[in-house]
């Protein structure tokens, strides 16, 4: 049984922590490039993983995710057309009625000159933020917190769970949304604007806090929240670890995130914190140990959907330090971005999960129904 349990070609949900590896790695990945041609092949390559490997049924909040990407992007653009941000331009398209502001704002104006150089800089920042949070939404789609809140270690009972409910409201409250949205339609109240929105916003929020309140007491009846005693020698250890810890993975992911940083802070300030992190946390579990029922394997497609986001993060991440061309597109002037071929192979390594990760049972269970039905109509018709 142990090895039919662990045998790839077996459908199995894949463990959460795979697949949130393989969104960070991406996001990573975007996060390191303004280019819109390498920006669009990351969010095409987490949309093809989620259409091909999402459980059915399931909620997916990918789409309302890529909606609040082109939200983002659309509000970049008209914060840089009203405010300005420093960017030099020549082109202009139009101009607003300025306001004019004292002495000392730094560079800000509210109105004036709109050229194009600051259209195309903040229409680029916004669509490297969109493609974070479109992998961000891949993950959810593909994993649930709930499920990655069952690997967190003893001694981020609280902090794990904060990070649940935080992780799970948005997606829920998309899918309260589309719910009321359609009961309203069977009972004949089709509608759009802000009158409508008003309307959904009570029952949205009150279901919103109705499944707070009903996850909230499955959680105490668990066991979430106990105290647990420690002798004062484990305390101090965990928490200056923890400090540490924390310390040097915000440094490290700040210096990964930021082009310009020192070559310190990034990837081996990354590496201590997150040996630290390591550290504190065996040293809490050796006092508070934990079971798991049915837990999830972790076998040879979890470590190639981990390989696969972190060999695309990491050929962008190698791309950007050595300053390839179109990593970080031009605006002042203007110029029409290439394709590299390094973080183009990158980012399509990330499409490996779609055929090298285990179906979802019910999605094999659909495509098993399907592959009878075709068959049975070619017997009939061969008949």
């Amino acid at each position: 049984m142990t090895r039919a349990h662990h045998d790839p070609r077996l459908p199995r949900l894949l463990h959460p922590a795979a697949w949130w590896a393989w969104a960070i790695g991406l996001a990573m990945a975007a996060s390191r490039t303004t280019n819109p041609l390498l920006l669009a092949l990351v969010v095409a390559v987490v949309g093809y993983v989620v259409a091909a490997r999402r459980e059915l049924g399931a909620a997916s909040p990918f789409g309302a995710f890529l909606r609040l990407g082109l939200f983002v992007i659309a509000m970049r653009v008209l914060f840089q057309a009203l405010l300005g941000g420093g960017v030099p331009g020549r082109t202009v398209l139009l101009t607003l009625p300025e306001v004019p502001l004292p002495p000392g704002s730094g560079g800000l104006r509210l109105g004036g000159s709109v050229t194009l150089e600051g259209v195309l800089a903040a229409a680029y920042d916004g669509a490297r933020l969109a493609a974070v949070l479109a992998c961000i939404g891949a993950a959810n789609a593909l994993a649930s917190p709930r499920r990655l809140l069952r690997y967190v270690p003893a001694t981020l009972y609280e902090v794990g769970t904060a990070l649940v409910v935080a992780l799970t409201y948005a997606p829920q409250l998309v899918e309260d949304a589309r719910r009321v949205r359609a009961a309203r339609r069977l009972r004949g109240h089709a509608g759009r604007g802000p009158r409508e929105l008003a309307r959904l916003a009570a029952p949205v929020l009150d279901s919103a806090l109705e499944r707070a309140l009903d996850l909230a007491a499955s959680m105490e009846s668990r066991g979430y929240g106990r105290s647990v005693h420690r002798d004062a020698r484990s305390r101090r250890q965990a928490t200056t670890l923890t400090l540490v810890g924390l310390g040097g993975v915000v440094a490290g992911v700040y210096g990964l995130l930021d082009g310009g940083s020192a070559p310190l802070l990034g990837l081996p300030l990354l590496l201590v914190g997150s040996a630290a992190a390591s550290a504190s946390l065996a040293v809490g579990a050796r006092r508070e140990p934990r079971s798991r029922y049915r837990p999830d394997p972790w076998a040879a497609p979890e470590w190639v959907v981990l390989a696969s986001g972190a060999v695309a993060g990491g050929l962008v991440l190698v791309a950007a330090q050595r300053g390839v061309q179109d990593i970080v597109v031009q605006t002042s002037p203007a110029v029409w971005p290439t394709v590299p071929w390094l973080p183009v192979v990158g980012l399509l390594l990330g499409l490996v999960p779609a055929w090298l990760s285990p179906l979802p049972p019910l999605r094999a269970v659909e495509r098993v129904g399907d592959s009878r039905v075709i068959h049975t109509k070619g017997i009939r018709s061969a008949s």
